[in-house]
């Protein structure tokens, strides 16, 4: 057999110059309309036809159904979409996908697009080196657009030769006349291929070859092409793993709509492979191998459109039918959890940014929620209660130091994307937000820990000192209050930052105003000095506290102004 181990490892070479170009184009068209596409995810998911539409348009963009889908389960998991929004979204996502089977059917076949590679390369250069962000981003569309079309002509020119190697025909052949049985071993084949190679527009450029150079007939490629919309699935089900319920709810509403698809298909399937076949014969008559792409093509659209159709009506079926397959926890189980941030494969780096803010503003809460515990611990009296909400405080101080690590970690894993400059600045200023809310953890415990060596000591603050106490609490807890609003608003529009610099003076001015009354207090007799350490450190721990809310009030800032600039 004249085919080397060079040979095909110049076609795996092929098929990564092609997904790499897909990669790059699709990011280069995320990072140019990043903060846009979750606007229109969000505002065009009205109802389940514009969230159809939605679907469509953002797949037909950025040329990845598995994209699309993984960016609506993170999407789902941040609590941007609903279940019934994210359903009929990805129900729009498996129409756009076939967008791609038509450009390499139009161009690649028709017009040799590579020859228009390198002068496309060096159109990009000057953009890629642009200090524009986005038409670095262009560059990098236009740099991704060409690889992708050379990736396809290498493709076509490092298949075998089969008139040379008539033994790799013998071997397909064995298995093309066994009739339905081989219409599901091919379908099997597509599956298995999509997910090993992680794109079903790869695996379809795959097909729309072998079909044109006639080693399968038009009913095996359309059974590979069945295939290929099963496999396309893992996808978003591998993102969803260590997500939320309702994103991995998504990701089997996604499987279930593409599975039911194929079934009725492969019930159908020879008049429906018929039907195609005449349509575009009678319609959209050319050479040999450009009919056999179109009619492939074809199917592959017309497939999920007619699926589309039939299963817009039940979405609500579909959402009760996960929503039984996968129960809720019990919210105590998820408590420790990141609830937002999910591990396992990333959405686009430009969009993850939205999933960290969401975890921000949550980390925000929980260490507020913590510092509510301390204010109830200073007039815990009974011994028992006390311990259990001591241990409670230093649960939460745990929490908070591992939500920082994870936070941390996915920030940096972002980052690592293909990010605009404006979007790096961002990160960092999120990650200083992150060590800064811990910060606050830290101060919580300290009090904490204050309040329990003043309850072992047996001694007790005065009347006068616990109203000083109490002022002095409100003040941190109006400072805290203010820092959530300012991180949970994504725009910070109507936000009065003069309020929290206020807030901040307020503080310390009161601290500096008891810390002279203490040492006045001290030397009166009116408590002891060891009372007056106790006192000055749980004053000077809330002061600090203060300082810690106004830095992530400046970095939650500086994120907001960065990214509206």
């Amino acid at each position: 057999m004249d085919y080397s181990f060079y040979d095909f490892l110049k076609l795996i070479g092929s098929l990564g110059l092609f997904l790499y170009g897909m990669k790059i184009m699709s990011e280069g068209l995320q990072k140019m309309a990043g903060d846009r596409l979750r606007g229109i995810l969000t505002a065009m998911t009205t109802n389940r036809v514009t969230g159809v539409l939605t679907g469509v348009l953002i797949t037909a963009l950025i040329q990845s159904s598995s994209a699309t889908t993984v960016m609506v389960v993170s999407f789902v998991n941040a609590g941007l979409l609903t279940l019934t929004q994210s359903i009929s979204v990805i129900m729009g996502a498996n129409i756009g996908t076939t967008v791609t089977a038509w450009i390499i059917s139009l161009f690649g076949f028709k017009v040799d697009i590579s020859l228009f590679a390198l002068p496309l390369l060096g159109l990009g250069i000057p953009l890629i080196f642009s200090n524009k962000s986005t038409r670095k981003s262009l560059g990098e569309f236009i740099f991704g657009f060409s690889f992708l079309f050379m990736g396809l002509a290498f493709l076509k020119s490092n298949v075998p030769d089969l008139s040379r190697n008539p033994e790799m025909l013998a071997f397909i052949q064995n298995y093309t006349d066994m009739g339905y049985l081989s219409i599901l071993l091919f379908l099997l084949l597509g599956t298995v291929i999509t997910i090993v190679v992680q794109s079903s527009s790869a695996t379809m450029a795959i097909t729309l070859i072998m079909c044109s150079m006639n080693w399968i007939p038009f009913e095996l490629a359309a059974a590979l092409v069945l295939g290929e919309n099963i496999g396309t699935t893992i996808t978003a089900n591998i993102a969803a793993l260590t997500a939320n319920v309702s994103a991995r709810r998504a990701a089997l509403a996604h499987f279930m709509f593409n599975v039911f698809g194929v079934i009725w298909v492969l019930v159908l399937f020879y008049p429906f492979t018929s039907l195609i076949s005449w349509a575009v014969d009678t319609y959209m008559p050319s050479a040999p191998e450009v009919a056999v792409s179109f009619k492939l093509s074809a199917f592959h659209t017309v497939f999920n459109i007619c699926n589309v159709l039939i299963l817009i009506w039940f979405v609500k079926f579909i959402e009760k039918t996960v929503c039984t397959l996968i129960r809720k926890k019990n919210v105590e189980e998820e408590e420790p959890r990141l609830r937002f941030i999910s591990g396992g494969m990333l959405s686009t780096a430009e969009l993850s940014i939205l999933q960290a803010n969401k975890e921000i503003h949550l980390f925000a809460e929980r260490t507020h929620r913590m510092y509510g515990m301390v204010q109830d611990l200073l007039h815990t009296e009974k011994d028992e209660e006390f311990n259990k909400l001591f241990a409670r405080i230093e649960k939460y101080e745990n929490i908070s130091d591992n939500m920082e690590i994870e936070i941390a970690n996915y920030l940096n894993q972002v980052s690592e994307g293909r990010l605009s400059s404006e979007s790096k600045l961002q990160i960092r200023a999120m990650l200083r937000e992150v060590t800064e809310i811990e910060s606050i953890g830290d101060s919580c415990y300290n009090l904490a820990r204050t309040i329990n060596r003043k309850r072992q000591a047996n001694i007790d603050f005065t009347e006068k000192q616990y109203e000083h106490i109490h002022l002095m609490m409100k003040l941190t807890n109006d400072a805290l209050v203010q820092m959530i609003s300012v991180v949970e608003k994504e725009e910070h529009k109507g936000i009065d930052l003069n309020k929290s610099y206020n807030i901040e003076s307020e503080i310390n001015n009161y601290r500096n105003q008891l810390k002279n009354q203490n040492i006045l207090d001290v030397n009166n007799k009116e408590y002891d000095y060891q009372m007056g350490v106790y006192y000055m450190d749980l004053i000077a721990e809330c002061e600090k506290l203060g300082d810690y809310v106004i830095n992530v009030v400046e970095a939650g800032t500086d994120a907001k102004e960065r990214k509206q600039s």
